[in-house]
């Protein structure tokens, strides 16, 4: 355990309703760096080590503990107990990951949470350093959803990195969760997402093997996607559709070309929605907590194949606008909100056939972590093995280019892939 470097406030810190509704167990992300003269493998931990503990006096949060208060509610218990920081060897050479794309060897490479242990014994952060046989390493991260999104978790380890080079804090930590406020009552999101047409269940689905495709698409395609679902806008008074949402509702209509639905099947997107500067007034900068909210577009199969890109793109942006804090907030238990299950489970909300989730990492600050030894070579999500899971991610080797990482079904794959780049064409 790594523990805060100097004495840090204790006490209860009160969660935000975003902070604990939607996935709240732990998200993994990774990064892969290459042999260099600086990876002194000793030297590593020393200084990853030491960088955490003093990094964990302004974000002390993430040294506590999360309890559950009654009602489906949680609270996280500032107690300086600590990171669980963990170290590990490979016989492995990186250049045996071939293209880094998520595979089932990164569960060596990223810390295992139990969930069957109590709450208060699980750190909202772990930590993993393996060091390869050529001299690489991976550093990976484990952070639970329910103390920060993703634009927190990546603030933090930004500020990690600067203090593991030697520099001071580019920004501290806006820490008091109260600054939240209510927005509009919701709409289909917190409902269960559809099931498939004569299906009782998602069981079947669930079981399913899938498979993880990373999908580029070029800047001048981004540009041509976007100007099919803006087609007919001009003059309208709106704003065109953004690369997001364009992406987006290009990924869905493929997605149910590819899985052959009906056309009276209904299907849900799940949108993830970073209000930070949304509310009003905007949160203040730094704010570190969730600030995210989980939305949902429903449409059925029907529409979305047969009418232009724009009608996908604008049941995605309804989605967005609409907020449900308040209608959260009045809530007596927030338990069937939660999603409390780990990968692979039978339980909880199933983004999957017929329905997609889709993630952007577009606008975080991913790229670049330098933790004294150069930059990283990889970044991407540690795990993504669930059908109908998908993140949208800058391409670092294409200025306006995007990765789309995607976990289908087998057997929906290559379907997928075949709408998805001629659909543009």
């Amino acid at each position: 355990m790594v523990k805060p470097a100097e004495p840090t406030w204790t006490g209860p810190l009160p969660l935000s309703e975003w902070d604990q509704i939607g996935t709240i167990t732990h998200v993994p992300t990774i990064y892969f760096y290459q042999n260099s003269p600086e990876l002194d493998s000793n030297s590593i931990i020393n200084t990853l080590k030491d960088s955490l503990s003093r990094a964990l006096v302004p974000f002390y949060p993430l040294a506590g503990r999360l309890r559950w208060i009654g009602n489906g509610r949680l609270e996280l218990d500032c107690n300086a107990e600590g990171v669980r920081f963990i170290e590990a060897e490979s016989q492995a050479k990186l250049e045996s990951l071939g293209d880094f794309s998520p595979s089932p060897e990164y569960e060596y490479l990223v810390p295992s949470v139990d969930y069957s242990i109590p709450i208060q014994e699980i750190p909202p952060l772990l930590v993993q350093v393996t060091r390869f046989q050529c001299g690489g390493i991976s550093l990976s991260f484990t952070i639970s959803h329910a103390v920060v999104d993703g634009p927190s978790a990546l603030h933090f380890i930004s500020e990690w990195a600067r203090i593991a080079r030697g520099e001071p804090l580019s920004m501290a930590p806006f820490l008091d969760r109260r600054v939240m406020r209510a927005g509009e009552p919701p709409h289909e999101e917190f409902n269960h997402p559809p099931l498939l047409l004569g299906q009782s269940n998602n069981l079947e689905e669930r079981k399913k093997k899938t498979t993880v495709a990373m999908l580029k698409l070029s800047k001048s395609k981004v540009e041509k996607l976007k100007n099919m679902a803006n087609e007919g806008k001009n003059g309208s008074g709106t704003r065109p559709f953004s690369r997001y949402e364009t992406v987006t509702a290009h990924v869905w209509r493929c997605a149910c070309k590819a899985r052959g639905h009906m056309p009276q099947q209904s299907t849900a997107l799940g949108i993830c929605v970073d209000s930070r500067s949304r509310i009003q007034p905007p949160l203040p900068l730094g704010f570190f907590g969730n600030a995210t909210l989980d939305v949902i577009a429903v449409s059925c199969a029907s529409e979305l194949v047969s009418k232009p890109l724009g009608f996908a793109a604008s049941k995605i942006r309804v989605a967005i606008m609409t907020s449900g804090i308040e209608f959260l907030k009045n809530q007596p238990d927030l338990t069937k909100f939660q999603d409390l299950h780990a990968l692979g489970g039978t339980e909880g909300p199933f983004y999957g056939n017929p329905n997609l989730g889709v993630v952007s990492w577009l606008t975080l600050p991913m790229y670049g972590i330098d933790f004294g030894w150069g930059k990283e070579v990889y970044m991407g999500p540690g795990s993504h093995d669930f059908d109908g899971d998908s993140l949208i991610l800058p391409n670092p080797k294409e200025d306006g280019g995007l990765i789309l990482a995607l976990c289908l079904q087998v057997g929906h794959v290559e379907a997928f892939k075949k709408y998805f780049y001629e659909d543009i064409m």
